[in-house]
């Protein structure tokens, strides 16, 4: 039986304020299969990004188990954690963080390059990711020579680029217009197709149409009356 590529049993996570620990992630059981495409619904504060991070290595779970390619990972191992976002998992962060001084090409090369792919290699990878979104024009670009929509693009290219077995996309298309947006979900859609796992955080409920299934999150908790049935396939 083919595990799922992330698997989180029963996670809570809590963030730091001013009141004390606010619990932004309750309880959430939830899988992601190779081949699928998920999508994530909520409203803003609805604990969607802190989810994503959970699912990454960003924010320590409190609570529960995080398994990548059916294994547990440990919430204080860093260096796991890390090796695990330059190989496994791509992330598309809502603040992009794109580096300045690099170009388009470096940056969406960068965690190949971290991960000790040889330059060639790793230039040729991101140029195919770039390819795949439109925008192979502005390899040699900065990215303060970009509109924010196609910093957003660049973004989606490097988590996309190289052998990626789990993309986490946060509200991907949310720079974007329509037609923009909807070419970044058929890139995401086109991974999946093509046997990565896909988990994309999104308010819009247009692009709900383009996932294998659509999970709602309410106050950083799964609801549970949905349980999946949303399939739009």
């Amino acid at each position: 039986m083919t595990h799922p590529v992330l698997h989180l049993e029963q996670v809570t996570a809590e963030r730091a304020s001013g009141r004390g620990p606010v619990r932004v992630v309750d309880a959430v059981t939830l899988s992601v299969a190779p081949g699928e495409l998920v999508a994530l619904m909520g409203p803003s504060g609805s604990g969607k990004t802190s989810l994503l991070h959970v699912a990454c290595g960003l924010l320590a779970p409190t609570a529960g188990t995080v398994s990548i390619d059916g294994q547990p990972m440990s919430p204080t191992d860093r260096a796991g954690w890390a090796t695990a976002r330059r190989r496994v998992i791509g992330v598309v962060h809502q603040r992009l963080d794109l580096l300045p001084g690099l170009d388009v090409l470096d940056n969406v090369a960068l965690p190949l390059l971290l991960d000790g792919a040889r330059v060639r290699a790793a230039h040729a990878d991101a140029r195919q990711a770039l390819d795949r979104l439109g925008i192979a024009d502005l390899a040699a670009a900065k990215p303060v020579e970009l509109s924010v929509g196609e910093q957003q693009f660049v973004a989606v290219a490097r988590a996309v680029a190289g052998q990626r077995r789990l993309v986490l996309a946060d509200e991907p298309t949310a720079a974007l217009d329509t037609v923009a947006a909807e070419r970044v979900v058929e890139v995401l859609a086109a991974l999946a197709a093509a046997g990565t796992a896909v988990l994309m955080a999104t308010h819009d409920a247009r692009l709900g149409s383009w996932a294998d299934r659509v999970r709602d999150l309410r106050d950083g908790s799964l609801d549970a009356a949905a349980l999946d049935d949303r399939s739009t396939s």
